[in-house]
Parts: structure tokens; C-alpha cells; sequence
């Protein structure tokens, strides 16, 4: 799963890293990040004021594919604290890394549902005892939620990610496929056409179904007619 750094894309307004800076000062908490998943092109989007050089092993490590805390979020719509985490082996084998850096497991992950089938993910940490961190979260909470709204909504309204989530990266080769399909060729046509086996004209067509996120062919072909990527014959 690929990850797009967002605080890096060049759309107006772009002050996401300091949005997150600012949460952290005004509630007096370590860090903060968020995550957005694109589940058109099955990538991770996001920006995080956490070190750097945590941010690279996080991402060598594949951690963003199964971190616990984004797992549950993603599939909840309360916030996860990441104390009932803490018996997973995963989840223990990040924040031993992250120790390193830092980064405690004391945290909170926010989902918010979007407008494409997207889901954002606003996480924050704190290094502090469990009670503490228990009166805290009681009186930040609200604002948290309201945060990770405002971030999610700055996201997806951005022209940058909105390409992302509403135009998949089709290859040079799946567009070719469903080009001739859109003018009523058959697979065994196509294949004949491009010279290539019947069953890869069918790989490349399961892919491009997955990618548009459609049941069949033909729902395939009417996304891709409808988002530009190839033209009605």
C-alpha cells in the first residue's frame, strides 16, 4: 500500500503541519497525525508532526498497512484509545520501535467518514500515566472531533486528493482494454486486436474492475466513460 505525504502537495492553503502543531500546543499533547485511506487506489494519505526519522522507519516497515489503532478506527465510528490495544502483539511491536523516538502508546485515533467512501483517521499521543491521560481526554475530546472533521474536510476538498480518490490510476494498458470493450469488442476480440492471450485481456480486466471499484465489466466501462479516462464509441 503506497503513501501519499500531503503536507508536501502544492494546493492552496496547504498549512496542514502547522494545523496539527497548533492541536498539539493549544491541548498540550506530544503529537498528532493523520491518515486517510483512498479505498479507490488502495493508498494512504496523510501528514504527521512526528520526527522525521520515525516517520521514515514507520513507513519502511510497512507499519501503516497493520497498524491496530488505524485498523479499529477505520472500522469504527467511535474514537479508539489505544489503551485496549495494548495486548496485541502488533501494536506492542510498533510502540517498541516508537519508543526510540519518544513516541509513548498513551493515544486516541478519531475516524471520520467521507464523501467518496473514504475514511480519515486523526490519531494524537500523549506520555503520561493512565489516569492522566483519562481527565484529559475527557476535556479535549470534542475538540478533537472537531479537529479531525475540519482536517478531513480541508483534505478531500483539496484539488490534489480529490484527483486521488475520484480518478484511478488505470495503466496505459487497462485504459486500452476498456477502450475496446466501450466500443463492443469481446475479450477474445480484444485479444486478437492487441495480440495478447484472452486471459490477460481478463487480468487486466479484474484489475481495472477493482480499481473503479465495480462489480463488472460493464459497470467498469461506464465508470471509466464517466471519470474521462476513456471516451464512448
Amino acid at each position: 500500500m503506497s503513501v501519499v505525504d500531503l503536507s508536501k502537495l502544492p494546493f492552496q492553503g496547504n498549512n496542514l503541519r502547522s494545523f496539527l502543531d497548533e492541536v498539539c500546543e493549544t491541548h498540550e499533547l506530544d503529537y498528532a497525525a493523520y491518515a486517510g485511506m483512498n479505498p479507490i487506489a488502495g493508498s494512504v494519505h496523510g501528514f504527521v508532526n512526528y520526527p522525521d526519522e520515525w516517520q521514515k522507519v514507520y513507513v519502511d516497515e510497512g507499519f501503516q498497512n497493520r497498524d491496530p489503532a488505524l485498523i479499529a478506527a477505520s472500522k469504527s465510528i467511535a474514537p479508539v484509545d489505544w489503551q485496549r490495544l495494548r495486548g496485541e502483539d502488533t501494536f506492542n511491536t510498533i510502540f517498541r520501535a516508537a519508543h526510540d523516538f519518544g513516541i509513548a502508546d498513551q493515544g486516541l485515533t478519531i475516524p471520520v467518514r467521507g464523501p467518496f467512501g473514504d475514511v480519515g483517521l486523526f490519531s494524537v499521543t500523549r506520555k503520561c500515566s493512565d489516569a492522566e491521560w483519562a481527565l484529559l481526554k475527557k476535556q479535549i475530546i470534542g475538540d478533537l472531533q472537531n479537529a479531525a472533521v475540519h482536517l478531513h474536510d480541508t483534505v478531500v476538498q483539496s484539488h490534489a486528493l480529490t484527483q486521488k480518490l475520484t480518478h484511478p490510476a488505470l495503466s496505459e494498458r487497462e485504459v486500452e482494454i476498456l477502450q475496446w470493450t466501450a466500443a463492443g469488442k469481446t475479450q477474445q476480440d480484444v485479444a486478437d486486436i492487441l495480440s495478447i492471450s484472452s486471459r490477460t485481456v481478463e487480468v487486466h480486466l479484474r484489475s481495472s474492475r477493482s480499481k473503479l471499484g465495480a462489480l463488472t465489466t460493464s459497470q467498469a466501462v461506464g465508470r471509466a466513460i464517466g471519470l474521462g479516462l476513456i471516451y464512448p464509441l
